[in-house]
């Protein structure tokens, strides 16, 4: 948590010195709007990486049972860990960097620059290199939901949609369905079938691309609200 707290106060740092702005242009002020896209953006993910796990193995033959070895305490830190796992690469990627990069530059642009060193930054953290094939899977597939989370910001101008978004998966694939670095958590598959042909063709495509577009679809609706609001009624994001 000290880390956190660190990372707040560099991010005040440098948005002042910069932009001469306070880390309220962060969104991190909890209101009934925001709170909403957390829980829906949890949801979305939620939904999401389950589909994935279960077409991953459904299809495979395989299923999931219960790790009878799991205790309470065990699942709490693995969700806590989770948690700041994300708040620090949330803080990192999509907080007072990109917002100053999206001053500086075009909305676009701060977002693939976001989103290409959000790939780069997890060769290093899924240890890939010397791996070619592995290094541009992992740039595709992190880029690709980094672009999701960058953009997610910008049209939210507030962290709690993207740290919801990744919260929610990263809770979901680490700790319900034990696919992480923390081991065999609340899930473990019952054998080792793994998909093949088509069918692992068809499941990657849907773990790439379901989410990002389930959160175009709720940013597009979140924007249609907006422009129909009055400035009363203006939805606080």
């Amino acid at each position: 948590m000290i880390g956190i707290i660190v990372q707040l106060i560099i991010s005040w740092l440098l948005l002042w010195f910069v932009e001469k702005k306070h880390l309220a242009v962060l969104g991190l002020k909890p209101t009934k709007g925001r709170m909403i896209n957390f829980a829906v953006a949890v949801l979305l993910s939620a939904f999401s990486c389950a589909m994935y796990h279960l077409m991953a193995t459904g299809f495979a033959n395989n299923s999931w049972t219960l790790n009878k070895q799991l205790t309470l305490a065990t699942a709490l830190a693995g969700s806590w860990w989770t948690l700041k796992s994300v708040l620090f690469e949330e803080l990192v990627f999509r907080g007072a960097l990109l917002y100053i990069a999206m001053e500086k530059f075009a909305v676009k642009i701060a977002c693939t620059l976001s989103a290409v060193c959000f790939g780069i930054y997890h060769w290093f953290s899924y240890n890939a290199f010397g791996n070619p094939l592995q290094m541009v899977i992992i740039f595709i597939m992190t880029g690709i939901f980094g672009v999701v989370l960058a953009f997610a910001f910008a049209k939210t101008s507030s962290l709690y949609l993207p740290v919801g978004l990744h919260f929610g998966w990263n809770f979901f694939n680490i700790v319900v369905f034990s696919n992480g670095p923390l081991g065999a958590l609340i899930l473990i598959m019952t054998n080792g079938n793994q998909l093949t042909g088509g069918l692992s063709i068809f499941v990657s495509l849907f773990q790439l691309f379901a989410l990002p577009l389930l959160t175009f679809f709720y940013v597009s609706h979140l924007s249609k609200r907006q422009k129909t609001s009055t400035p009363d009624t203006k939805i606080d994001n």
